[in-house]
């Protein structure tokens, strides 16, 4: 059933934005990733899991709100079952596990990882919001794998808030080339950095 699902979401989700990868830099591989990404819609990491190849596609695990996907039992089903999302308690007082040791337990078991820096919903006029700590945290524990900055342009005007019926427009997702995190760097300049690469993607400086 999850498998039936999962080609559901990625048919409709076609259907609707035409939704088109771009590869600046990163190429389509193997090669195991954290895939770092802006956010403006709950539908952001499934462009992005649409766009791979199914091979790739089966070992990609978005990084998720518990709190959002486990408060229905179809919201639990879609995270859990069909995207095997990691999935993070947001509110420190109820969290019973670190969120960078479940991202890089993750990494150990061999996935890859779709990370939104920004931690949650950008609904604002700035491009993006300011980056959480979490990604440099996972890059000095897993310094190896490869930290991929993702541009998803156009999903906001597909679903604007408050709307429950979606708007057919062509949506890009553009990967770029993929960065580390320096043996000596800081955690403000890695942040900035890491940052820069993602709005380096953004069509002309504009928002998703």
């Amino acid at each position: 059933m999850a498998a039936v699902a999962a080609q559901a979401i990625v048919t409709f989700a076609r259907l609707v934005t035409a939704v088109r990868g771009v590869w600046h830099g990163a190429g389509l591989s193997g090669v195991q990733r954290v895939y770092f990404a802006n956010h403006a819609s709950h539908g952001d990491f499934i462009l992005i899991w649409t766009v791979l190849p199914k091979r790739l596609r089966r070992r990609t695990r978005p990084v998720a709100g518990a709190d959002y996907w486990l408060k229905t039992r179809a919201r639990a089903f879609v995270g859990r079952d069909v995207f095997n999302a990691v999935l993070i308690e947001r509110d420190p007082e109820r969290r019973l596990e670190d969120p960078v040791q479940q991202m890089a337990q993750a990494l150990d078991e061999r996935s890859s990882l779709i990370l939104f820096p920004e931690g949650t919903r950008n609904t604002g006029d700035e491009p993006l919001l300011p980056f959480r700590t979490g990604l440099y945290h996972l890059a000095r524990a897993r310094p190896g794998i490869e930290l991929v900055p993702v541009w998803i342009a156009n999903l906001n005007r597909v679903m604007p808030k408050g709307e429950f019926l979606p708007v057919p427009l062509i949506c890009t997702v553009t990967f770029g080339a993929p960065i580390h995190v320096g043996e000596a760097e800081e955690k403000d300049a890695f942040l900035a950095r890491a940052r820069d690469a993602l709005l380096a993607l953004a069509p002309n400086g504009r928002r998703p």
